[in-house]
């Protein structure tokens, strides 16, 4: 396997892992030509505080993953294809999309780490909407900022999908 699809595979193992320990399931579209990468879908109904929420969100993402560097300031860099930004900068979806981009280190033999007691996987995800962006002249890419405070983390996709049975938006 070349190194980008065992990057393509260790990012769904990651929103894998994710959403398995949040309680979500996920789905696969087939095939992938809207920018979507994976779906997860929640289970909710109303709660006992008497908050009506909607039932069964989803959310979609588009998953890339790099060997980028851990960044330094409060944001990272990501070059997304035009392509890519385009469809994921729409604001007319009825599920709404994010991008969530894997960071791992330059070797794939670093990736992952385990033992009878845990099992690592190697650095981490980050997410942003880019739902209503604004369009771009660019021709290839487009530069995203993503803050790093957004870790694709069990609690950060509880709380996505928290806003949105609650018909907010990521």
């Amino acid at each position: 396997m070349d190194l980008s699809s065992q990057k393509e595979k260790f990012s769904e193992a990651y929103v894998l892992a994710i959403a398995a320990t949040a309680g979500y399931g996920t789905y696969k579209p087939s095939p992938d030509d809207d920018s979507v990468d994976f779906g997860i879908a929640a289970r909710t109904s109303s709660q006992a505080n008497g908050v009506v929420t909607m039932r069964s969100p989803r959310l979609e993402l588009q998953l890339k993953c790099t060997a980028a560097p851990t960044p330094s300031g409060d944001s990272l860099s990501f070059p997304l294809k035009l392509k890519n930004y385009e469809e994921l900068r729409a604001d007319n979806f009825v599920i709404p999309r994010i991008l969530v981009v894997v960071l791992v280190p330059e070797l794939a033999t670093d990736w992952l780490a385990h033992s009878e007691t845990e099992l690592c996987l190697r650095r981490c995800g980050y997410w942003v909407s880019l739902r209503g962006k604004p369009a771009t002249s660019n021709t290839k890419s487009v530069k995203i900022s993503i803050p790093r405070q957004n870790q694709f983390t069990v609690q950060a996709l509880q709380a996505i999908m928290q806003r949105l049975a609650q018909g907010e938006l990521p």
